[in-house]
Order: structure tokens, then sequence, then C-alpha cells
């Protein structure tokens, strides 16, 4: 389609290139302006369809949304910033630069501007910051015919009319109705009679991740947001949930592998700004391994009486480094799920410290055998190596489990506590164990 489209603008065949817009995917055609230059991408957008080109936009990238409107006139723009659900205008201003924001609040009319910064003032991470306005509002005193009345006429302009929210005369919600309970109900049944009552909603101020949990634990398609009196004040629908599960997973992943969360996608990240995201963990790791160096240093007597130990550190340092990691992972996601709780942070040592003893029983059995082959039948130094490297799997195991519980408890994210920062911690204790052994079984 890119191809096609670029052949046909450069033709100047507008007519044909508009018809090819018009029965694309939205997303699809968002997608194809990451490919487009300045003057071909404002050219293209002025080509779609009034109805077609909000919905468009609100699915572009934050640098093309600042392309676009830099290359669009002022009633063009107002027509977009119109078009737009609120919560999609709202996530466009917040990304955009301030000369940029002026301009687009210049060009709303003043209800619509109220509305914008009025969602600007809740924190970042809240619901308040994530919910649309656009919703469905009912009577307990509608017949089932009224209500598809309503659905009729105020549906188009919504984000959502599948879950419909039943409020009194002061916006209080008192229940939810689905257009499926609407349509097996006789027209002339009472909304109040039909809707339920055991709403789960969430408040302005709740943390969106925690809703994220929410969508993914009762499989909501769009939850209800209240203010402190439980007036309903917007719904958060499941697209907003999907991209914040979304975003928490990639900052996790980022923070697992030692880099500064970014939004930015990562070809569109300059290697200043990827080097900045990931020197300064760098530094902190290299600097905490200092400590590894000093033990090293403490034994030094120990390698001149036995240079063979040395050849064991290496596959005992990675081997606690990956049990720490293996365990912190699985723990990590845990909690991410809600599977794992603070409370539960004796049964997780317990667990791990099981499959520790497992897992540390068979790789020290198999490394008995492997020394006592290799190292002229020594079985002293075979059964030192082993104990050393049993040790360090139970050691790694309980680190791995129970510091990213910790980090929960002190409500920091648990994972700052992965692989990186557990590998060095391990190490450590690793070296230690292993020459205190040595120095004991091998008397050195």
């Amino acid at each position: 389609m890119l191809e096609k489209i670029l052949e046909l603008v450069g033709n100047r065949q507008f007519s044909a290139v508009r018809a090819m817009l018009a029965d694309a995917n939205i997303v699809d055609v968002a997608e194809l302006f990451e490919s487009l230059d300045e003057a071909d991408a404002v050219v293209v957008f002025r080509l779609l369809p009034k109805e077609k080109a909000a919905d468009v936009f609100s699915y572009m990238s934050k640098e093309i949304q600042k392309r676009i409107v830099e290359g669009i006139t002022d009633v063009e723009l107002s027509g977009i910033v119109q078009d737009l659900f609120i919560d999609d205008a709202v996530d466009f201003i917040e990304e955009m630069p301030a000369n940029v924001v002026r301009r687009v609040l210049s060009n709303t009319n003043h209800e619509t501007r109220a509305l914008i910064n009025r969602f600007l003032q809740y924190k970042e991470d809240s619901a308040g910051s994530l919910m649309t306005i656009e919703f469905v509002g009912l009577k307990k005193e509608m017949t089932v015919a009224d209500a598809f009345s309503t659905i009729r006429k105020t549906g188009p302009d919504k984000e959502t009319i599948y879950t419909c929210y039943v409020m009194d005369d002061r916006r209080k919600l008192e229940g939810i109705v689905t257009v499926k309970d609407l349509l097996l109900s006789d027209s002339a049944a009472l909304v109040g009679d039909i809707m339920d009552t055991k709403v789960i909603f969430v408040s302005t101020d709740d943390d969106k991740e925690e809703i994220a949990g929410l969508f993914q634990k009762y499989d909501f398609l769009s939850l209800p947001v209240v203010d402190k009196e439980r007036r309903l004040v917007g719904i958060i629908t499941i697209d907003d949930a999907v991209e914040v599960l979304q975003q928490e997973n990639t900052e996790d992943f980022e923070i697992m592998a030692a880099v500064t969360p970014s939004e930015a996608p990562y070809l569109k990240t300059s290697v200043f700004s990827h080097a900045k995201h990931r020197v300064v963990w760098l530094m902190l790791l290299m600097l905490s391994a200092t400590f590894s160096g000093a033990i090293l240093a403490k034994f030094e007597t120990a390698f001149q009486v036995l240079p063979s130990l040395v050849t064991f550190l290496p596959m005992l340092m990675d081997t606690g480094g990956n049990c720490g990691a293996q365990a912190s992972t699985l723990v990590i996601r845990g909690l991410a799920l809600g599977e794992i709780r603070g409370k539960d942070f004796l049964k997780v040592w317990w667990k791990e410290i099981r499959v520790a003893m497992l897992v540390g029983l068979v790789l020290a059995l198999i490394n008995i055998i492997r020394t006592w082959l290799i190292y002229d039948h020594n079985l002293l130094l075979a059964v030192a190596v082993s104990m050393s490297l049993f040790i360090t799997v139970m050691i790694a195991k309980s680190v791995g489990c129970l510091l990213p519980i910790a980090a929960k408890q002190l409500r920091l994210d648990p994972a700052i506590m992965a692989s990186p920062l557990i590998t060095t911690m391990v190490d450590a204790c690793a070296l230690m164990v292993y020459f205190s052994i040595a120095k004991l079984v091998l008397h050195i």
C-alpha cells in the first residue's frame, strides 16, 4: 500500500489515494505515515475522509502527530481535536512541546479546553488521567425501549456503547447494564429491574497499573471511575488498560536489564540517549563488583597454595547468578500479576529453598564426578567445590525470591531487584562461601 500511495501521490492522482485510504484499516493507515516524509505526510493526511482523520491521528506515534500538527492549518487542527475522544486528546497534548500545546488549546472551543485542562490536573499515573468521559448514561426509571433510544441518539459520539452506566440525578453510580441484557429483555421492562448493582469501580486517584490488573482479573471491557462522593466522572476502556500493561511490562523488562526506562521506540532513540539510560546502572554495577575484588584479594594466598581453585570461579559465579535470576524472574512476574503478595514471603522462600535443594544436589553430584575425574581423583577438592556450589544455589534462590518482595513492601519497583543486581550480590556471597569451605576442607 505504501509504494502504491507514494506512486499515486507523485503522479498527483489524489482521488485514487483518497479511495485507497477510505477502504483501508485506520491502524494500517496510521502505520503508513511512519514511512512518509513530512511533505507527503501532510498531503496524505489531508486526503483522509473527515470522519476517519481523527481516528487515524489517535493511532499515530507522538513524533508523527507533531509533524502533522506543524503542517496543517488552525482550522484543520481544530477539527481534529474536536473529533478526538477526550482521553486521546489529553494523551496527545501531554507529549507535545509547549508551543504545540498552546496552539492546540487556542484552536479548541471553551468546553473542550476546560475538559482537557481538567484531565491534565490528574496525576500522571492515576485513573483520572486514563479515563474518558464518552460513555452512555441511563436512568433506572427508563424502559428498555427508552434505553435503546438513548443509545442510538448518543452512541455515535461515545467510545463504547456495550456497557451502559445507570446514574441518579446527581450522577451517583447505581448500576450497570449491557446491551446484551437490554436485547434479551422485554421492551417495557425497567432498566432498574435488570441492571447489575454490584458494580466494581475505581477512584480517580487509583494507580493505573492496579486498574489494568483489574481488567486482567475480571475480563472487563470497561471500568467506571468515580469521585469521592461516588459520582460517575468517566470510564476506562480495555484498549487503554492493554496499553498500560504493555508500558509496564516494557518498563519492567528495561529495569530488569539495568536500563533506565524510556518511552521512545528503540530505533527513534539517539545513541546518546541509549548510552545515558544505560551508563548509570552499568557504573553502579561496576563499582559494586569492587566487593568481589576485595574478597579475591583477601584469599590471595589460597590461589598460591592451590592455583586450580581459580578455575572453578566462573562456574560457581555463573551458576549462582543464573539461579538467582530464575527465582527473581518468577517472583517479579508473580508480583506483577498479583499472584504473590508481601505476606507470602515465607511461602515463596520455603518453596524456593526446596527447589534449591533438589537443583543443588543434582548439580553438586555431577560436579563431584566431573572434578574427581578431571583433577587427578582429588576427592577433597571435588567435595569442597561441590559443597560450595550447593550452598551458593541455596543462597542465590533465597536472595532471588526475597529481594523483589522486599522491594514491593518498600513501595519500590520489584524489577529493580532483577538479574544484574542479584548476580552482583550472589557473586560476593559465592566467593565468601567458596574460599571459606576450601580453607576448611583443604586445610590451606
